[in-house]
Protein backbone atom coordinates (compact mmCIF):
# COMPACT_ATOMS: atom_id res chain seq x y z
CA UNK A 1 0.00 0.00 0.00
CA UNK A 2 1.50 3.58 -1.41
CA UNK A 3 1.46 6.17 1.99
CA UNK A 4 0.53 9.58 0.95
CA UNK A 5 1.40 12.29 3.47
CA UNK A 6 -0.22 15.64 3.30
CA UNK A 7 0.34 18.36 4.90
CA UNK A 8 -2.22 21.07 5.36
CA UNK A 9 -5.81 20.79 5.39
CA UNK A 10 -7.16 24.94 4.85
CA UNK A 11 -8.79 26.40 2.16
CA UNK A 12 -7.45 24.56 -0.73
CA UNK A 13 -6.96 20.92 0.27
CA UNK A 14 -10.92 19.97 0.28
CA UNK A 15 -10.92 18.82 -3.38
CA UNK A 16 -7.78 17.36 -3.21
CA UNK A 17 -8.43 15.27 0.14
CA UNK A 18 -11.70 14.33 -1.97
CA UNK A 19 -9.79 13.08 -5.03
CA UNK A 20 -7.13 11.42 -2.66
CA UNK A 21 -10.33 9.65 -0.95
CA UNK A 22 -11.63 8.83 -4.39
CA UNK A 23 -8.87 6.76 -5.86
CA UNK A 24 -7.87 5.11 -2.30
CA UNK A 25 -9.21 2.33 -3.54
CA UNK A 26 -8.22 1.35 -6.57
CA UNK A 27 -5.15 3.16 -6.33
CA UNK A 28 -4.24 1.48 -2.55
CA UNK A 29 -3.31 4.58 -1.05
CA UNK A 30 -3.35 5.56 2.81
CA UNK A 31 -3.61 9.30 3.54
CA UNK A 32 -2.06 10.62 6.13
CA UNK A 33 -3.13 14.04 6.56
CA UNK A 34 -1.48 16.79 9.34
CA UNK A 35 -2.42 19.39 10.81
CA UNK A 36 -2.82 21.38 14.00
CA UNK A 37 -6.51 20.70 14.25
CA UNK A 38 -7.43 16.67 13.39
CA UNK A 39 -11.14 17.84 13.98
CA UNK A 40 -10.60 20.27 10.28
CA UNK A 41 -9.18 17.42 8.61
CA UNK A 42 -12.01 14.54 9.82
CA UNK A 43 -14.66 17.06 8.81
CA UNK A 44 -13.30 16.77 5.57
CA UNK A 45 -11.88 13.28 5.67
CA UNK A 46 -15.34 12.04 6.93
CA UNK A 47 -12.88 9.98 8.71
CA UNK A 48 -12.61 7.62 5.51
CA UNK A 49 -11.13 4.51 6.42
CA UNK A 50 -8.20 4.85 4.45
CA UNK A 51 -7.20 8.68 6.34
CA UNK A 52 -5.57 8.91 9.12
CA UNK A 53 -6.06 12.52 10.72
CA UNK A 54 -2.89 13.66 12.83
CA UNK A 55 -1.81 16.64 15.00
CA UNK A 56 1.27 18.16 14.02
CA UNK A 57 3.11 21.38 14.75
CA UNK A 58 5.66 21.55 11.64
CA UNK A 59 8.16 23.31 13.52
CA UNK A 60 8.62 20.00 15.59
CA UNK A 61 11.25 18.51 13.36
CA UNK A 62 11.13 14.86 15.27
CA UNK A 63 7.32 14.73 14.37
CA UNK A 64 8.06 15.75 10.88
CA UNK A 65 10.16 13.67 10.00
CA UNK A 66 8.73 10.34 10.91
CA UNK A 67 5.76 11.15 8.86
CA UNK A 68 7.69 12.00 6.07
CA UNK A 69 9.88 8.68 6.57
CA UNK A 70 6.65 6.39 6.60
CA UNK A 71 5.71 8.07 3.09
CA UNK A 72 5.89 7.09 -0.28
CA UNK A 73 5.12 10.93 -1.60
CA UNK A 74 4.79 14.14 0.41
CA UNK A 75 1.91 16.61 -0.84
CA UNK A 76 2.58 20.43 1.24
CA UNK A 77 -0.46 23.17 1.36
CA UNK A 78 1.78 24.76 4.08
CA UNK A 79 2.05 28.08 3.64
CA UNK A 80 4.93 29.26 1.09
CA UNK A 81 7.49 30.27 4.41
CA UNK A 82 7.05 26.45 5.53
CA UNK A 83 7.88 24.31 2.46
CA UNK A 84 11.75 24.44 3.09
CA UNK A 85 11.12 22.79 6.32
CA UNK A 86 9.14 20.02 4.73
CA UNK A 87 11.54 20.02 1.70
CA UNK A 88 14.97 19.28 4.02
CA UNK A 89 13.47 16.69 5.30
CA UNK A 90 12.01 14.99 2.08
CA UNK A 91 15.63 15.39 0.85
CA UNK A 92 17.01 13.37 3.83
CA UNK A 93 14.39 11.29 3.74
CA UNK A 94 15.04 10.53 0.45
CA UNK A 95 10.69 11.13 -0.55
CA UNK A 96 9.42 13.37 -3.42
CA UNK A 97 7.82 16.20 -2.85
CA UNK A 98 4.54 18.37 -4.17
CA UNK A 99 3.81 21.51 -4.13
CA UNK A 100 1.15 24.99 -5.57
CA UNK A 101 4.11 27.41 -4.50
CA UNK A 102 6.23 29.04 -6.46
CA UNK A 103 10.03 27.90 -6.15
CA UNK A 104 12.15 30.32 -3.92
CA UNK A 105 15.82 30.15 -3.90
CA UNK A 106 16.02 27.75 -0.95
CA UNK A 107 14.50 25.25 -3.23
CA UNK A 108 16.81 26.14 -5.98
CA UNK A 109 19.54 26.13 -3.73
CA UNK A 110 19.36 22.09 -3.25
CA UNK A 111 18.53 21.40 -6.92
CA UNK A 112 21.46 19.57 -7.52
CA UNK A 113 20.95 17.66 -4.39
CA UNK A 114 17.26 16.44 -4.92
CA UNK A 115 18.88 15.36 -8.77
CA UNK A 116 21.69 13.42 -6.70
CA UNK A 117 19.27 11.67 -4.90
CA UNK A 118 16.68 10.71 -7.28
CA UNK A 119 14.14 12.49 -6.29
CA UNK A 120 11.51 14.71 -7.67
CA UNK A 121 10.44 17.86 -6.53
CA UNK A 122 7.60 18.87 -8.16
CA UNK A 123 6.42 22.55 -7.38
CA UNK A 124 3.75 25.15 -8.96
CA UNK A 125 1.59 22.54 -9.16
CA UNK A 126 -1.86 24.13 -8.53
CA UNK A 127 -3.86 26.99 -10.07
CA UNK A 128 -1.53 29.80 -10.53
CA UNK A 129 1.28 28.74 -10.95
CA UNK A 130 0.29 25.69 -12.05
CA UNK A 131 -2.48 24.92 -14.32
CA UNK A 132 -1.45 28.28 -16.05
CA UNK A 133 1.67 26.70 -17.18
CA UNK A 134 0.25 23.41 -18.07
CA UNK A 135 -2.21 25.10 -20.37
CA UNK A 136 0.18 28.24 -21.74
CA UNK A 137 2.84 25.18 -22.69
CA UNK A 138 0.57 23.23 -24.27
CA UNK A 139 -0.17 25.90 -26.47
CA UNK A 140 3.31 27.50 -26.92
CA UNK A 141 4.54 24.09 -27.91
CA UNK A 142 1.82 23.39 -30.52
CA UNK A 143 2.40 26.59 -32.23
CA UNK A 144 6.05 25.95 -32.05
CA UNK A 145 5.85 22.46 -33.75
CA UNK A 146 3.62 24.04 -36.69
CA UNK A 147 6.31 26.66 -37.49
CA UNK A 148 4.97 29.52 -35.50
CA UNK A 149 6.79 32.34 -34.37
CA UNK A 150 4.99 33.71 -30.70
CA UNK A 151 4.65 37.84 -31.25
CA UNK A 152 2.98 38.56 -27.96
CA UNK A 153 1.73 36.39 -24.63
CA UNK A 154 -0.53 37.55 -22.12
CA UNK A 155 -2.19 35.26 -19.55
CA UNK A 156 -4.79 36.28 -16.88
CA UNK A 157 -5.94 34.82 -14.05
CA UNK A 158 -8.46 35.46 -11.08
CA UNK A 159 -10.07 33.78 -8.30
CA UNK A 160 -13.48 35.36 -8.11
CA UNK A 161 -16.97 35.78 -7.47
CA UNK A 162 -19.66 33.96 -9.30
CA UNK A 163 -22.00 36.01 -10.94
CA UNK A 164 -25.05 34.38 -9.22
CA UNK A 165 -23.22 35.28 -5.38
CA UNK A 166 -21.78 38.73 -6.30
CA UNK A 167 -23.72 40.41 -3.74
CA UNK A 168 -21.98 43.23 -2.68
CA UNK A 169 -20.32 46.46 -4.08
CA UNK A 170 -16.77 44.82 -4.29
CA UNK A 171 -17.93 42.14 -6.44
CA UNK A 172 -15.65 39.72 -4.83
CA UNK A 173 -15.66 37.37 -2.03
CA UNK A 174 -12.73 35.31 -0.21
CA UNK A 175 -11.63 32.04 -1.58
CA UNK A 176 -8.36 31.67 -0.59
CA UNK A 177 -5.54 33.13 1.76
CA UNK A 178 -6.79 36.61 2.85
CA UNK A 179 -3.05 37.40 3.83
CA UNK A 180 -2.50 37.49 0.04
CA UNK A 181 -5.32 39.41 -0.80
CA UNK A 182 -4.11 42.32 1.23
CA UNK A 183 -0.58 42.02 0.33
CA UNK A 184 -1.23 41.56 -3.67
CA UNK A 185 0.85 43.24 -5.89
CA UNK A 186 2.83 44.67 -2.85
CA UNK A 187 6.37 43.69 -4.56
CA UNK A 188 5.68 45.76 -7.29
CA UNK A 189 5.49 44.24 -11.27
CA UNK A 190 7.96 44.20 -14.40
CA UNK A 191 6.82 42.78 -18.03
CA UNK A 192 7.74 43.38 -21.17
CA UNK A 193 5.71 45.30 -24.08
CA UNK A 194 6.80 45.84 -27.45
CA UNK A 195 10.48 44.27 -26.71
CA UNK A 196 10.23 47.56 -24.10
CA UNK A 197 10.40 45.94 -20.55
CA UNK A 198 7.85 47.78 -18.03
CA UNK A 199 8.51 48.27 -14.33
CA UNK A 200 5.16 49.54 -11.96
CA UNK A 201 5.74 50.30 -8.63
CA UNK A 202 3.42 49.02 -5.80
CA UNK A 203 1.74 52.92 -5.76
CA UNK A 204 0.44 52.44 -9.59
CA UNK A 205 -0.61 48.22 -10.01
CA UNK A 206 -3.82 48.96 -9.28
CA UNK A 207 -4.42 52.24 -11.02
CA UNK A 208 -5.68 52.75 -14.73
CA UNK A 209 -6.00 48.41 -15.05
CA UNK A 210 -6.60 47.38 -18.39
CA UNK A 211 -9.65 45.66 -18.96
CA UNK A 212 -10.86 42.11 -20.93
CA UNK A 213 -14.06 40.63 -21.81
CA UNK A 214 -14.54 37.10 -20.99
CA UNK A 215 -17.59 35.44 -23.17
CA UNK A 216 -20.80 34.42 -21.05
CA UNK A 217 -18.68 36.33 -17.84
CA UNK A 218 -18.43 39.68 -18.01
CA UNK A 219 -15.54 42.24 -18.29
CA UNK A 220 -12.48 42.30 -15.90
CA UNK A 221 -9.62 44.49 -15.14
CA UNK A 222 -6.37 43.22 -14.64
CA UNK A 223 -3.39 44.23 -13.19
CA UNK A 224 0.56 42.76 -13.84
CA UNK A 225 1.51 40.27 -11.70
CA UNK A 226 4.69 40.27 -9.93
CA UNK A 227 8.02 39.23 -12.18
CA UNK A 228 6.63 38.42 -15.66
CA UNK A 229 10.51 38.56 -17.14
CA UNK A 230 11.63 35.71 -15.16
CA UNK A 231 9.22 33.08 -16.84
CA UNK A 232 10.05 34.46 -20.08
CA UNK A 233 13.13 31.58 -20.22
CA UNK A 234 11.22 29.26 -18.49
CA UNK A 235 8.42 29.56 -21.28
CA UNK A 236 11.33 29.67 -23.79
CA UNK A 237 9.64 32.84 -25.45
CA UNK A 238 12.27 35.04 -26.02
CA UNK A 239 11.18 36.15 -29.15
CA UNK A 240 8.28 37.54 -28.04
CA UNK A 241 7.65 40.96 -28.37
CA UNK A 242 5.41 41.09 -25.86
CA UNK A 243 5.09 39.08 -22.56
CA UNK A 244 3.12 39.71 -19.36
CA UNK A 245 1.54 37.64 -16.68
CA UNK A 246 -1.73 39.23 -14.42
CA UNK A 247 -4.03 38.80 -12.14
CA UNK A 248 -7.80 39.32 -12.90
CA UNK A 249 -10.54 41.39 -10.66
CA UNK A 250 -13.69 43.45 -11.43
CA UNK A 251 -12.73 47.11 -12.44
CA UNK A 252 -14.58 48.46 -9.14
CA UNK A 253 -12.13 46.35 -7.00
CA UNK A 254 -9.03 47.84 -8.87
CA UNK A 255 -10.47 51.33 -8.51
CA UNK A 256 -11.16 50.92 -4.84
CA UNK A 257 -8.15 49.48 -4.02
CA UNK A 258 -5.99 51.75 -6.07
CA UNK A 259 -7.05 54.13 -3.04
CA UNK A 260 -6.12 51.93 -0.42
CA UNK A 261 -2.99 51.51 -1.34
CA UNK A 262 -2.52 55.10 -1.99
CA UNK A 263 -3.86 56.14 1.87
CA UNK A 264 -1.32 53.37 2.84
CA UNK A 265 -4.16 51.27 4.13
CA UNK A 266 -2.48 48.16 3.36
CA UNK A 267 0.92 49.13 5.00
CA UNK A 268 2.62 45.86 7.48
CA UNK A 269 4.86 48.40 9.49
CA UNK A 270 2.75 51.39 10.80
CA UNK A 271 1.65 49.49 14.31
CA UNK A 272 3.42 52.33 16.39
CA UNK A 273 1.61 54.94 14.23
CA UNK A 274 -1.63 53.72 14.70
CA UNK A 275 -1.34 52.78 18.29
CA UNK A 276 -3.73 55.33 19.65
CA UNK A 277 -6.95 54.46 17.09
CA UNK A 278 -9.57 52.76 19.31
CA UNK A 279 -11.78 52.80 16.14
CA UNK A 280 -12.18 51.81 12.56
CA UNK A 281 -12.88 55.09 11.81
CA UNK A 282 -10.55 56.62 13.81
CA UNK A 283 -8.09 54.20 11.97
CA UNK A 284 -9.33 55.41 8.29
CA UNK A 285 -9.35 58.87 9.23
CA UNK A 286 -5.90 58.50 10.12
CA UNK A 287 -4.27 56.84 7.47
CA UNK A 288 -5.37 59.63 5.24
CA UNK A 289 -4.96 62.40 6.69
CA UNK A 290 -1.24 61.01 7.39
CA UNK A 291 -1.24 60.17 3.78
CA UNK A 292 -2.57 63.08 1.99
CA UNK A 293 -2.57 65.38 4.21
CA UNK A 294 -6.69 66.28 4.06
CA UNK A 295 -9.67 64.43 5.40
CA UNK A 296 -11.47 61.97 3.39
CA UNK A 297 -14.01 64.38 2.21
CA UNK A 298 -11.22 66.46 0.87
CA UNK A 299 -9.40 63.59 -0.48
CA UNK A 300 -12.02 62.59 -2.11
CA UNK A 301 -12.56 65.58 -3.69
CA UNK A 302 -8.99 66.20 -5.27
CA UNK A 303 -7.72 62.27 -5.58
CA UNK A 304 -11.12 60.81 -6.50
CA UNK A 305 -12.25 61.05 -10.14
CA UNK A 306 -15.49 62.72 -10.16
CA UNK A 307 -17.56 59.94 -11.68
CA UNK A 308 -15.70 56.97 -9.29
CA UNK A 309 -16.46 59.40 -5.79
CA UNK A 310 -19.86 57.87 -5.07
CA UNK A 311 -19.20 54.10 -6.22
CA UNK A 312 -15.79 54.46 -4.28
CA UNK A 313 -17.93 56.15 -0.99
CA UNK A 314 -20.76 53.13 -1.11
CA UNK A 315 -17.47 50.34 -1.31
CA UNK A 316 -15.90 51.82 1.73
CA UNK A 317 -18.75 52.25 3.79
CA UNK A 318 -19.76 48.49 3.10
CA UNK A 319 -16.49 47.52 4.58
CA UNK A 320 -17.51 49.90 7.74
CA UNK A 321 -14.26 52.67 7.06
CA UNK A 322 -16.20 55.40 8.50
CA UNK A 323 -18.06 53.00 11.42
CA UNK A 324 -17.36 53.55 15.35
CA UNK A 325 -16.77 49.72 15.09
CA UNK A 326 -13.96 48.87 17.59
CA UNK A 327 -10.15 48.61 16.18
CA UNK A 328 -9.09 44.94 16.51
CA UNK A 329 -7.64 44.23 19.43
CA UNK A 330 -3.44 43.01 19.47
CA UNK A 331 -3.46 44.21 15.83
CA UNK A 332 0.14 44.70 14.35
CA UNK A 333 -0.49 46.95 11.72
CA UNK A 334 -2.90 48.06 8.93
CA UNK A 335 -2.65 45.15 7.10
CA UNK A 336 -3.77 43.06 10.12
CA UNK A 337 -6.89 45.64 10.72
CA UNK A 338 -7.92 45.38 6.83
CA UNK A 339 -7.54 41.51 6.25
CA UNK A 340 -9.68 41.00 9.60
CA UNK A 341 -12.23 43.60 8.24
CA UNK A 342 -11.67 41.53 4.62
CA UNK A 343 -12.62 38.37 6.40
CA UNK A 344 -15.67 39.54 8.05
CA UNK A 345 -17.53 41.29 5.20
CA UNK A 346 -15.82 39.50 2.18
CA UNK A 347 -16.74 35.66 3.14
CA UNK A 348 -17.76 33.13 1.02
CA UNK A 349 -21.14 32.38 2.94
CA UNK A 350 -22.20 27.91 2.96
CA UNK A 351 -24.18 28.64 -0.17
CA UNK A 352 -21.93 30.67 -2.43
CA UNK A 353 -20.01 29.89 -5.16
CA UNK A 354 -16.88 31.55 -6.32
CA UNK A 355 -15.33 31.15 -9.78
CA UNK A 356 -11.91 31.11 -11.36
CA UNK A 357 -11.07 32.65 -15.00
CA UNK A 358 -7.80 32.03 -16.70
CA UNK A 359 -7.25 33.50 -20.27
CA UNK A 360 -3.94 32.97 -22.39
CA UNK A 361 -3.86 35.66 -25.16
CA UNK A 362 -1.16 34.25 -27.99
CA UNK A 363 -0.62 36.25 -31.08
CA UNK A 364 2.01 34.26 -33.95
CA UNK A 365 3.41 34.47 -37.16
CA UNK A 366 3.85 31.67 -39.59
CA UNK A 367 5.33 33.08 -42.68
CA UNK A 368 3.09 36.12 -43.68
CA UNK A 369 0.21 35.01 -41.73
CA UNK A 370 -0.32 36.56 -38.45
CA UNK A 371 -2.99 34.42 -35.88
CA UNK A 372 -4.52 35.47 -32.07
CA UNK A 373 -5.72 32.10 -30.36
CA UNK A 374 -7.20 32.87 -27.08
CA UNK A 375 -7.52 30.06 -24.82
CA UNK A 376 -10.04 30.70 -21.55
CA UNK A 377 -10.81 28.38 -18.89
CA UNK A 378 -14.21 29.61 -16.33
CA UNK A 379 -14.85 27.39 -13.47
CA UNK A 380 -17.27 27.53 -11.03
CA UNK A 381 -17.37 26.43 -7.42
CA UNK A 382 -20.31 24.35 -5.68
CA UNK A 383 -19.97 26.15 -2.29
CA UNK A 384 -17.90 27.60 0.54
CA UNK A 385 -15.81 24.79 0.88
CA UNK A 386 -15.56 22.89 -2.49
CA UNK A 387 -14.92 25.97 -4.61
CA UNK A 388 -13.46 26.54 -7.91
CA UNK A 389 -10.09 27.61 -6.02
CA UNK A 390 -9.92 24.58 -4.33
CA UNK A 391 -10.74 22.44 -7.22
CA UNK A 392 -8.30 24.04 -8.98
CA UNK A 393 -5.23 23.89 -6.74
CA UNK A 394 -5.80 20.63 -5.21
CA UNK A 395 -6.88 18.64 -8.29
CA UNK A 396 -3.48 19.35 -10.28
CA UNK A 397 -1.42 18.34 -6.91
CA UNK A 398 -3.51 14.76 -6.66
CA UNK A 399 -3.42 14.00 -10.30
CA UNK A 400 0.45 14.25 -10.24
CA UNK A 401 0.26 12.21 -7.14
CA UNK A 402 -1.08 9.15 -8.74
CA UNK A 403 0.71 9.87 -12.08
CA UNK A 404 4.04 9.74 -9.99
CA UNK A 405 3.05 6.64 -8.05
CA UNK A 406 1.89 4.87 -10.87
CA UNK A 407 5.01 5.30 -12.07
CA UNK A 408 3.50 7.45 -15.47
CA UNK A 409 5.75 10.31 -14.18
CA UNK A 410 9.19 9.55 -14.04
CA UNK A 411 10.99 12.43 -13.55
CA UNK A 412 13.81 13.36 -11.08
CA UNK A 413 15.33 16.88 -9.69
CA UNK A 414 13.17 20.18 -9.01
CA UNK A 415 10.64 20.94 -11.51
CA UNK A 416 7.31 22.86 -12.28
CA UNK A 417 4.95 21.47 -14.62
CA UNK A 418 6.32 23.38 -18.23
CA UNK A 419 7.27 19.56 -20.23
CA UNK A 420 4.95 17.62 -21.82
CA UNK A 421 5.79 14.50 -19.52
CA UNK A 422 3.60 16.21 -16.78
CA UNK A 423 1.09 18.92 -18.17
CA UNK A 424 -0.50 16.25 -20.93
CA UNK A 425 -1.17 13.79 -18.88
CA UNK A 426 -2.53 16.33 -15.96
CA UNK A 427 -4.16 18.34 -18.23
CA UNK A 428 -6.01 15.52 -20.03
CA UNK A 429 -7.65 14.32 -16.26
CA UNK A 430 -8.02 18.04 -15.48
CA UNK A 431 -10.19 18.32 -18.63
CA UNK A 432 -12.14 14.54 -17.20
CA UNK A 433 -12.61 16.50 -14.37
CA UNK A 434 -14.65 19.60 -15.61
CA UNK A 435 -11.78 21.98 -16.14
CA UNK A 436 -11.13 21.95 -19.85
CA UNK A 437 -10.38 25.43 -21.78
CA UNK A 438 -12.32 26.84 -24.45
CA UNK A 439 -9.78 28.19 -27.45
CA UNK A 440 -11.01 30.31 -30.20
CA UNK A 441 -8.30 31.74 -33.23
CA UNK A 442 -8.59 34.74 -35.62
CA UNK A 443 -6.59 36.39 -38.07
CA UNK A 444 -4.57 39.86 -37.55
Amino acid sequence: MKQILLFGAGKSSTCLIDYLVQNAGTENWHITIADVNTAIIEAKTNKAVCTTAVAVDINNATAREAYIASSDIVISLMPPSLHFLIAQSCLSAGKDLLTASYVDEQLTGIADEIEKKGLLFLCEMGLDPGIDHMSAMQMIDGIKAKGGTITSFKSHCGGLVAPESDDNPWHYKISWNPRNVVLAGSAGAVYKVWDEEEEVAYEDIFSECAEIEVEGTGSFAWYPNRDSLSYIPVYKLEEAATFIRTTLRHPAFCRAWAILVDIEMTSNDDGEVISNCKTIAEWFNHKVTRAAGMDWEAFKMTSVKEEDQKEITEMFSWLGLFSDKQVPENHSSSAVILQQILEEKLVLLPHDKDMVVMVHEIDYAIGEDETTLVSSLVVKGLDNLRTAMAKTVGLPLGIAAKLILNGTIQLTGLHIPIIKEIYNPVLAELQQNGISFTETEEAL
